[in-house]
């Protein structure tokens, strides 16, 4: 089950396209859903999570708490609707594209992949724009 809240943000609306998509997103990486919770908020509201849980005092459009058991994907993710806005309008990109990205990203920090390295930004980059473009 894939749920969506909103805290400290107005409601955006949400395609009925979005939760099947990133499904089968899951279902291609060889996974299977458990319980995926999306927080969406402002930039204060992830800071604050970013502060609190990471340690880490900067802004970021997603955070990502990992909940797996074996193959069952399941975690919460914070997205920030303010990041998104303002790296789609500096990446002269639109706010869907972007925001499926984001998206996506947590859902792939959850099926393992991640983004220190060059290499695994690079790998993060492509898995991204490969599910983007199945969307």
């Amino acid at each position: 089950m894939i749920n969506y809240f909103f805290e400290n943000t107005d409601p955006i609306e949400i395609s009925e396209k979005i939760s099947p998509w990133l499904n089968d997103l899951i279902t291609s990486e060889n996974k299977k859903l458990g319980e995926i919770t999306f927080i969406f908020a402002d930039d204060e509201y992830v800071l604050k999570v970013n502060q609190d849980y990471l340690k880490h005092d900067f802004y970021t459009d997603v955070i990502t708490f990992d909940y797996v058991k074996g193959k069952i994907i399941s975690g919460d993710i914070f997205v920030s609707l303010h990041r998104i806005s303002d790296n789609a309008k500096m990446l002269d990109k639109d706010f869907e594209k972007e925001f499926l990205r984001v998206l996506a990203h947590g859902i792939l920090h959850l099926c393992g992949y991640k983004d220190k390295s060059e290499e695994e930004i690079s790998l993060m980059r492509e898995k991204e724009d490969h599910y983007i473009n199945l969307f």
